[in-house]
């Protein structure tokens, strides 16, 4: 990696003009509409006093595969999408005309053959240029160990407790939900195409994107904590572990705390931890 050009790189402020319909596709593809006469999913579907999946601000006005930019000389083919943070500072709108910021806050150098670890950070805001919400991403750079740090890497989320958890909620995934969440914007072929998924990622199928099963963890919240209001969000942060297969079904694993729950969430057919670290605040 080159450090000196991460460290200094200026991202063009990106434009995101948000659509009902792609707030309706993006709650489609978190399995919103499995019960079509549930008043708690018709809220995200249908146009009439529509509301907003507050996970819907990591996708939004998404900065591309940049670290992929000869520039940076980072080994991208070895990077993995290790963790995701949001937090709404104003519920979301369905619609309308949205700007996003992006800057590279840290790099932490795990050392030769270890890898390093790049964290970013997307602000979006709305057309009057209100903040609605911070995003922090970290992806781990398999390839790139002893480039050196800069910045202040996150602090380490703490361990979900190994006991039995407090409340469970199940989500069983379609087998189309894969093909429904990438028309949100992550068109990566693992996540449509058999051939890619098996040769390249080394996968059985396609699978669905980390992002997914982080906004159906949001999902989770809303229905087990919430009272169905999507408001009641005010943050989430996950770490990745292992992907899920469309069809299979999610538990949540929710353990009570002051001001939300901390969470991990296990495919029940393969007893596989997908998330982990997980921890949700609720306003």
């Amino acid at each position: 990696m080159n450090l000196e050009r991460m460290r200094n790189h200026v991202f063009p402020v990106i434009e995101h003009d948000l659509t009902f319909r792609d707030s309706i596709i993006y709650a489609l593809g978190l399995g919103y509409g499995s019960d079509p006469l549930d008043p708690a999913h018709l809220q995200f579907l249908y146009e009439k006093g529509q509301r907003q999946v507050p996970s819907i601000c990591c996708v939004m006005a998404y900065a591309g595969f940049w670290m992929s930019e000869p520039q940076f000389e980072i080994d991208w083919v070895k990077l993995l999408h290790g963790e995701h943070y949001y937090e709404i500072l104003s519920p979301l709108p369905v619609e309308g005309k949205l700007t996003a910021k992006h800057r590279v806050v840290a790099v932490q150098d795990k050392g030769e053959g270890k890898g390093a670890v790049v964290t970013y950070l997307k602000e979006i805001f709305d057309e009057s240029g209100k903040l609605l919400a911070n995003i922090e991403q970290s992806n781990f750079l398999r390839g790139d160990g002893g480039c050196g740090s800069f910045g202040e890497p996150p602090a380490e989320r703490p361990l979900v407790p190994e006991r039995e958890p407090d409340v469970t909620y199940e989500i069983k995934t379609s087998r189309r939900a894969a093909l429904i969440y990438r028309l949100s914007g992550d068109y990566n072929p693992v996540h449509a195409d058999p051939e890619v998924a098996r040769k390249g990622g080394g996968f059985r199928e396609p699978w669905l994107a980390g992002m997914c099963s982080m906004g159906m963890a949001t999902r989770a919240a809303i229905t087990t904590f919430c009272d169905d209001d999507p408001d009641r969000i005010k943050s989430m942060y996950v770490r990745f572990k292992n992907v899920a297969y469309p069809g299979e079904t999610m538990r949540y694993e929710f353990y009570r705390t002051d001001d939300g729950a901390q969470f991990r969430v296990r495919c029940v057919e393969r007893d596989v931890v997908i998330l982990d670290r997980g921890y949700v605040r609720f306003n």
